[in-house]
C-alpha cells in the first residue's frame, strides 16, 4: 500500500469529538485545493473520493480509516467489492491522504478509533459502490449499444450476451456521465463476500514482511533523533550539559525543543547513546512530589468526602430501603500504558517550503496541522503518507511526537527520523487512568436489582484529549485560545459535567429502575489517554463483580440473575443466554472453575465464560467461550481475531497490567518489569457470533472488558475470595 497526500477543508465540531459532553464548538471551513482527493491516472475513471478505475482495469480504493491490525482495509474494502461487485482481493488498497471527504462521521475530522469504522461507513461506502456500478452500467449500454436492464455484472466485469467486458474499458464514457446518488443496493440474499470468511487483503504483505509501517521508512540523507525528556511529567528543561553527547561519534546537532533536548545522529543508536551522555537540569512540578501510594490516598479520601457531580434516575434512597439485601464495595483499577509492539516513531522532511511526514497515526489530520503549526508551512504544502500501525489502542491518536520531529528538522534542516524507544514509550508515554469505583447496590426477593449507585473517582481524559488534538486540528487558532478552550473543559468536567467516558459502562447495561452515578475528579497531572475500550476498560470490572456478588445473594446463578435485570436489553440478554448455555456444556476438568461476565461498548454486546485453575497462588486462564453480538458480521474470522486479541489484551491487564509512581516517576520501563501475556499463559478462545441482521457495529474494543470479571469470578469460584483490585492477584 501506498500513501498519497492531498490538501483539505478543516473541519472540527469540538462538540462532536468529545461526545456531547462539553458546551464548546468549533467550525471552520475553507476550501480544498483539488476537488477530488485521489491520485491522477491517465484515463482513469475517478467517480468520488473513494474509487478509481484505471483503463487496464484496475480498481482502487482509497481507505479513509488507518490500518493498525483491527482489519479495517478488509472490512470496509469489502463492502466496496460487495457493491461494485468485484473479488475483494482485486482491490488495489490505498491509505487516504488528507482530505475533508475521508471525515469520520463520529469524529467530524480524519480519525480511526471508537470502534467506528464498520458502523459510520457500513452504508456510506456501500451506496458509493453501488453508484458507481451503476455509472458503469450506463457506460457499458452506451458503448456497446445495448440497454441497461439487459446488463450483467461479475467480477469487475459487464456481461452483455454472454461476452466479459472489463469495468476499464468504459472508464472514458464513465467520465462523462453523471452518478445517481441512491442506485440500489443489494438485499443480504444477493451478498456474495459481506459475512463471508476470507483471505485479509493485507495477509500477504503481513506474512511476508512487505508491509511498510512508519518504522521501516526511509529517505535519502535522513538523519537519526533521539530526545531526553524529563522523568517527571510536563517538567520544561531548565538547563542541559552537551559536552559528553558532542563528543560522541556521529552526533551532528544537539536542539532544545519543547518537550526535552533532540539529538540528531547519523545513526540510531549514536543518538540513543548520546542522549543517555546528557546532562539536563528540569524544573520542578507538582507531580513530582507524587507516589502511587499518595494517588491511592487521595482517592480514598475523595470518594468517601466529595459527593462529586451527580446524575440520578429515579428513587434512589426509598428504593435501597425497601431493598432486601444491600452490598456496598470499592474497586481499584491502576494506569497502564498501551505498550504497541510498534513504538512511536516518525521520518519528516522539509525542503523548498514542502514537507512530507511518514508516519502511522489514527489522526493524519491532525498530524498534518501540528507539522504546519510547528513548521510555519501552509497545509497544503504538507503531505501525509500514512502507513501500516504496528498497533494503537488509543495510544497513536497522541501525536506529541509530531511535534517533536518538526520542531528538530526545523531547527536542524536535515530530513529526520524519530524513533521512540520502548523505555520511552512506557516511561514517557500517556496512560490509561487509574480509578477508584464504589459501588452500593440492592436487590429484591425476586432477584430484582432495585438500587444502583455508583461512583468514580479519578482524572478525566476528554480535557487532555482535547489539549492534545486542538493544535493539530486548529494550526491557525492561536495557542492562547486553545489553551482558553482547554482550561474550560478542565473546569467543566471538574464541576458540572461529568465527562462520559470517565463512568461509562459502570450503569447503563442492566434495567436498573433507581440508579445513581456520581463522579469526583481528582487529577495529579499523569498525562491522560484513550486506551482500549476507555473506560469500559475499569468500569466493566467493577460492575460485574459485583453483579456476580448480588446474584450469591439472591440466590442465583450468575447467568439466570443477569437475564432476569435484562429484560429491556434484548441483545445483551441473548449473548447472556446464548454464553450461558455454553456454559451448561463446559465440563472443566479438576481445579478448574468457572467465571461469566457481559457487557456493552460501542454499541456491541458480549458475554465471556473463563476456565480458570489457582495453583500456589497462580492464576491460570485456560479457556474463555466468547459470545458476541455486533450486527452483520462482515468478515466473521476478523471479528474472531478481533474477540481473541481483545481478550489476550484485556488478560495483559487483568494479570500484569501495573504503572507506579515514585517522586512523580513512572518506574515500569519495559516488558520485563510491565510484562504482556506470554504464549505459555494465552488460553484457548472460542469464538461464537450471533447471526443478526443489524448493520455492523464495534468490534476492536468490545471484547475486552468482561475478561477481567469473569476471571475473577472465576477465582471466587476457585478460592472463595473475592479479588476487587486490578490486576488481579491473589492474597
Amino acid at each position: 500500500m501506498s500513501g498519497v497526500n492531498v490538501s483539505r477543508r478543516n473541519f472540527l465540531k469540538a462538540s462532536g469529538v468529545v461526545g456531547g459532553g462539553l458546551v464548546l464548538g468549533f467550525s471552520l471551513t475553507g476550501c480544498s485545493s483539488r476537488p477530488v482527493p485521489v491520485e491522477p491516472v491517465a484515463g482513469a475513471f475517478v467517480p468520488n473520493a473513494f474509487i478509481q478505475i484505471t483503463p487496464d482495469n484496475r480498481v482502487r480504493f482509497y481507505c479513509p480509516r488507518d490500518e493498525m491490525g483491527q482489519g479495517v482495509t478488509t472490512g470496509l474494502g469489502t463492502l466496496i467489492a460487495e457493491e461494485l461487485d468485484i473479488d475483494p482481493q482485486s482491490l488495489d488498497v490505498v491509505f487516504a491522504g488528507v482530505h475533508a471527504d475521508y471525515n469520520n462521521p463520529d469524529f467530524g475530522t480524519q480519525g480511526t478509533g471508537g470502534s467506528s469504522s464498520l458502523r459510520v461507513h457500513y452504508r456510506q461506502l456501500r451506496q458509493v459502490a453501488a453508484n458507481v456500478r451503476d455509472i458503469i452500467l450506463e457506460a457499458a449500454a452506451r458503448d456497446l449499444g445495448a440497454a441497461k436492464g439487459d446488463l450483467k455484472t461479475d467480477s469487475g466485469s459487464v456481461i452483455a450476451d454472454g461476452e466479459r467486458h472489463p469495468y476499464g474499458k468504459f472508464a472514458a464514457t464513465a467520465q462523462t456521465l453523471t452518478a445517481p446518488e441512491s442506485a440500489p443496493l443489494k438485499s443480504r440474499g444477493d451478498f456474495k463476500y459481506i459475512g463471508k470468511d476470507f483471505v485479509r487483503l493485507d495477509a500477504l504483505e503481513k506474512s511476508t514482511g512487505t508491509a511498510v509501517y512508519g518504522i521501516d521508512i526511509d529517505v535519502p540523507g535522513m538523519h537519526h533523533a533521539a530526545v531526553r525528556r524529563s522523568p517527571v511529567a510536563g517538567a520544561k528543561l531548565v538547563s542541559v550539559d552537551k559536552s559528553a553527547a558532542a563528543g560522541i561519534q556521529g552526533v551532528t546537532d544537539i536542539v532544545e525543543i519543547s518537550s526535552g533536548v533532540a539529538v540528531v545522529a547519523e545513526k540510531y543508536w549514536q543518538a540513543k547513546q548520546a542522549v543517555a551522555a546528557l546532562n539536563p537540569t528540569w524544573e520542578i512540578v507538582e507531580l513530582g512530589s507524587v507516589n502511587t501510594d499518595k494517588i491511592r490516598e487521595d482517592y480514598l479520601r475523595a470518594i468517601d468526602a466529595e459527593e462529586g457531580i451527580v446524575e440520578t434516575e429515579g428513587e434512589i434512597a426509598p428504593a435501597f430501603s425497601n431493598a432486601a439485601k444491600v452490598l456496598e464495595n470499592e474497586y481499584w483499577a491502576p494506569y497502564l500504558a498501551h505498550a504497541p509492539l510498534e513504538p512511536m516513531n516518525a521520518v519528516l522532511r522539509i525542503e523548498n517550503g514542502q514537507a512530507d511526514l511518514w508516519t502511522g497515526t489514527q489522526g493524519p489530520a491532525a498530524a498534518e496541522g501540528l507539522v504546519s503549526r510547528f513548521s510555519g508551512i501552509a497545509p497544503e504544502n504538507i503531505r501525509v503518507h500514512s502507513t501500516y500501525l504496528g498497533g494503537g489502542f488509543g495510544r497513536r491518536g497522541v501525536l506529541t511526537h509530531v511535534i517533536e520531529i518538526t520542531e528538530i528538522a526545523v531547527a536542524t534542516g536535515k530530513p529526520i527520523k524519530l524513533l521512540w524507544s520502548r523505555e520511552d514509550d512506557i516511561k514517557h508515554g500517556v496512560y490509561r487512568p487509574a480509578s477508584l469505583m464504589k459501588i452500593k447496590a440492592g436487590v429484591d426477593e425476586a432477584g430484582q436489582v432495585t438500587a444502583w449507585q455508583a461512583k468514580r473517582v479519578g482524572g478525566n481524559i476528554m480535557p487532555q484529549t482535547l489539549k492534545n488534538m486542538l493544535p493539530g486540528l486548529l494550526p491557525g487558532v492561536p495557542a492562547s485560545i486553545i489553551n482558553a478552550a482547554v482550561g474550560l473543559s478542565n473546569r467543566a468536567f471538574g464541576s458540572w459535567t461529568i465527562d462520559e467516558s470517565s463512568i461509562e459502562g459502570l450503569f447503563e447495561d442492566y434495567d436498573f429502575p433507581n440508579r445513581e452515578v456520581s463522579h469526583v475528579t481528582v487529577e495529579h497531572q499523569v498525562p491522560l489517554c484513550f486506551w482500549r475500550s476507555v473506560g469500559h476498560s475499569y468500569t466493566s470490572f467493577a460492575k460485574e463483580t459485583m453483579m456476580d456478588e448480588l446474584a450469591e445473594q439472591a440466590g442465583l446463578g450468575s447467568v439466570e440473575f443477569r437475564l432476569r435485570n435484562t429484560k429491556n436489553k434484548p441483545r445483551l440478554n441473548n449473548v447472556i443466554k446464548v454464553a450461558g448455555e455454553h456454559m451448561k456444556q463446559m465440563r472443566p476438568a479438576e481445579g478448574r472453575y468457572l467465571g461469566f461476565a457481559a457487557h456493552n461498548c460501542f454499541q456491541t454486546d458480549v458475554a465471556q465464560v473463563a476456565e480458570v485453575s489457582v495453583e500456589r497462588g497462580q492464576i491460570r486462564v485456560h479457556k474463555v467461550t466468547c459470545v458476541v453480538d455486533c450486527g452483520v458480521a462482515v468478515n466473521p474470522d476478523i471479528v474472531k481475531a478481533q474477540m481473541e486479541g481483545a481478550i489476550m489484551y484485556g488478560l495483559t491487564a487483568a494479570l500484569h497490567g501495573n504503572l507506579s509512581h515514585r517522586d512523580g516517576t513512572i518506574q515500569e520501563s519495559n516488558f520485563h518489569d510491565y510484562p504482556i501475556l506470554r504464549m505459555n499463559e494465552s488460553p484457548d478462545v472460542e469464538v461464537v457470533i450471533i447471526d443478526s441482521e443489524e448493520e455492523p457495529t464495534g468490534v476492536g474494543e468490545p471484547g475486552l472488558p468482561p475478561i477481567a470479571p469473569a476471571v475473577a469470578n472465576a477465582v471466587y469460584a476457585a478460592t472463595g475470595q473475592r479479588l476487587r483490585s486490578l490486576p488481579l492477584t491473589l492474597a
